[in-house]
């Protein structure tokens, strides 16, 4: 059953917007009417196509909220349908709205959860379509939509903390950058402009600053269009398979950010595996599902020969050790889980280890970054102060 988003006058005057499931646009006006509403406009909020497109686009946060709702409502028993009602209506924004009202009808419709969240792909990855279909499975989807909950969650408040980590950093060097060029191309042209009629020999440091103040003003258009140039340059080149693996490769072997980058898809893939392996998903479907949450190119190119590996019969824990690219205590943890039996909890210790990890080198790193960034620009401050006082201290010394 199709739905729609409306917008209707109440008697009192008051414009009302939500949705409702109706056959047809002119069975949701009646159905409006019936409510006492004057129907003022409705529109069908979902198309004919096997994969639905709806303006918007659910947040991380917007569906760990709801999924954690909806976990909540069929662990208290609610049937299916009426859990996704209780979400709509308790949804705040309107994209959270129209999606679960859509999800909702094609439920109603008589097509299971997993199959109706398959039409949006672009909202529910297929790790999320993977456990809702799992859960269906088993007949326990309450129990599985939880585990989901924690799953979205703590993988949002993993990227809210490394976000939250690298902001003032950030900040500091967007600010450092600005206050430089506005020293170069309007304070210091100002001062060191009264040195040019004394027609004294300027000392080396302010001759310098000079050529840099007279570059910023004269070419800085050039300078904006090379930085536009090589951004998007370097944007039609990660449209190249073939770049875009070599460039991946390459930040997993940095020694800072490698290491960063490494932590934070090992720890992705191993909680994906943990959960999907928990709930009851054959590994290699599971392992499809992981490698689809690895951002890096060439840590899904490892799991993708390492799936194949294992449909042959090898074991997984030398499946992903081939080529090197996952930290060996994942390595051991699942050749542990595989000798005893317990390969879920094994991989569930793995994503945990390596989240603190991770948590822990971003939070040194700005740590530091932080005291460096303020001595850099202090330096930079420094050398401008003293090139604009020298001269003037070699004036003062030949009046005496």
């Amino acid at each position: 059953m199709p739905a729609f988003r409306f917008e209707a006058a109440e008697p009192s005057g008051r414009i009302a917007s939500g949705t409702l499931d109706a056959d047809s646009a002119r069975q949701a006006r009646a159905a409006l009417r019936e409510r006492g509403l004057t129907p003022v406009r409705v529109d069908a909020i979902q198309e004919a196509s096997p994969v639905r497109t709806l303006s918007g686009r659910l947040g991380t946060a917007d569906l760990a909220l709801a999924t954690r709702q909806l976990a909540s409502l069929l662990s208290a028993r609610l049937p299916l349908e009426r859990a996704l009602s209780a979400v709509v209506e308790q949804a705040e924004r309107g994209v959270v709205r129209e999606r679960f009202a859509a999800v909702r009808s094609e439920v109603v419709g008589g097509h299971s959860l997993a199959e109706a969240l398959s039409r949006y792909p672009r909202d529910f990855p297929d790790v999320y379509r993977a456990l809702v279909a799992a859960g269906e499975q088993s007949g326990d989807l309450g129990l599985v939509m939880s585990r989901l909950a924690d799953y979205v969650e703590s993988r949002s408040a993993l990227g809210q903390k490394l976000l939250m980590a690298f902001t003032y950093p950030a900040i500091v060097t967007l600010v450092a950058i600005a206050v430089i060029t506005g020293l170069l191309a309007y304070v210091v042209p100002q001062v060191v402009g009264v040195f040019a009629q004394t027609r004294q020999q300027l000392p080396l440091l302010t001759t310098i600053l000079i050529a840099a103040s007279d570059f910023v003003r004269a070419y800085w258009w050039v300078m904006t269009a090379v930085a536009i140039a090589a951004f998007a340059g370097f944007r039609v080149a990660m449209r190249r398979p073939g770049l875009r693996l070599a460039w991946h490769a390459a930040l997993l072997r940095a020694p800072i950010a490698g290491r960063l980058i490494r932590g934070l898809n090992t720890a992705r893939f191993a909680s994906t595996l943990a959960i999907l392996t928990t709930s009851g998903v054959p590994l290699l479907r599971a392992l499809d599902a992981g490698a689809q949450t690895l951002g890096n190119l060439a840590m899904r190119e490892n799991v993708t020969d390492a799936t194949a590996r294992v449909r042959e019969g090898v074991p997984l824990s030398r499946a992903l050790s081939a080529h090197g690219q996952f930290p060996p205590i994942l390595i051991h943890l699942i050749a542990s889980g595989e000798a005893t039996g317990e390969l879920p909890r094994m991989l569930e210790r793995a994503a945990q280890a390596q989240s603190q990890e991770v948590e822990r080198r971003a939070f040194t790193l700005t740590s530091l970054l932080e005291p460096l960034l303020v001595l850099v620009m202090g330096a930079i401050v420094l050398l401008i102060v003293l090139a604009v006082l020298l001269p003037i201290i070699e004036i003062n010394q030949l009046v005496r």
